[in-house]
């Protein structure tokens, strides 16, 4: 044990000799004191310390930190380069910070990486976008709801808490789809905003007692049956109580 303490010594001792750019990078030092020299610069906004992050979001050990200081630097273009990075964690960590600007420059590219082929990516885009109280976020919410799926699904709740009128619309359209969530996402808006307009289309839902519409390859197993004439009857319970 003496022998390893008298080791590390010269180590430790160079290390808490360099800079916290020079340690970022070093191989010779451990990811914690990487780790620790990148939260030294917290706040740091100069040049330099820009492109270190840029340059440290591609190293797994240092992405979370890194894309933090971005934000916290105000580095939005940074981040959007991100955006186009080949790996999908820093893609996704970009988008979730990108979107706490609410900067309408940004709708563009976080809408189309909502829609990237990437899960992790998609839907942390879709985050981002969720953090916009901009009404000009509205049209790109609308566009992704329209699609379905998860992403579509995850934004027509979004965009029902900011243009219901909108959410609906979507939602309608939505009652036609051939998945499941997708129809149960849009009972949920029409129950809560729409009239009596809707009432035939849910009825005949509710009337043909499908009761056995477990979703396939939804990736969580054991999943119990979806009822969609349970949904559409809670549904016309809620427009007729209006």
């Amino acid at each position: 044990m003496k022998t390893s303490i008298l080791f590390l010594a010269p180590v430790l001792a160079f290390a808490a000799d360099q800079a916290p750019l020079e340690r970022l990078f070093d191989a010779k030092l451990g990811a914690t004191q990487r780790a620790g020299a990148c939260f030294e610069l917290r706040g740091a906004k100069d040049a330099d310390t820009i492109a270190a992050m840029t340059r440290a979001i591609e190293d797994p050990d240092l992405l979370s930190c890194a894309v933090q200081n971005l934000r916290l630097a105000g580095a939005a273009a940074a981040l959007k380069e991100a955006l186009t990075s080949p790996h999908e964690q820093v893609r996704a960590a970009a988008a979730r910070e990108l979107g706490s600007f609410q900067d309408r420059d940004m709708l563009e590219p976080l809408s189309r990486a909502a829609q990237d082929e990437n899960l992790l990516v998609a839907t942390n885009a879709l985050a981002g976008l969720s953090q916009y109280r901009d009404a000009a976020v509205i049209p790109y919410l609308a566009a992704l709801a329209s699609k379905g799926g998860m992403v579509g699904d995850m934004a027509i709740d979004r965009l029902a808490d900011m243009d219901a009128a909108g959410a609906l619309k979507v939602a309608r359209e939505l009652l036609n789809s051939p998945q499941v969530p997708d129809k149960l996402y849009a009972m949920r808006v029409i129950g809560a905003y729409g009239d009596r307009s809707d009432l035939p289309a849910l009825r005949k839902i509710a009337a043909s007692g499908q009761e056995n519409l477990a979703q396939r390859n939804r990736g969580f197993g054991f999943m119990p049956p979806i009822s969609l004439a349970r949904a559409a009857d809670t549904a016309i319970r809620a427009i007729e109580g209006r």
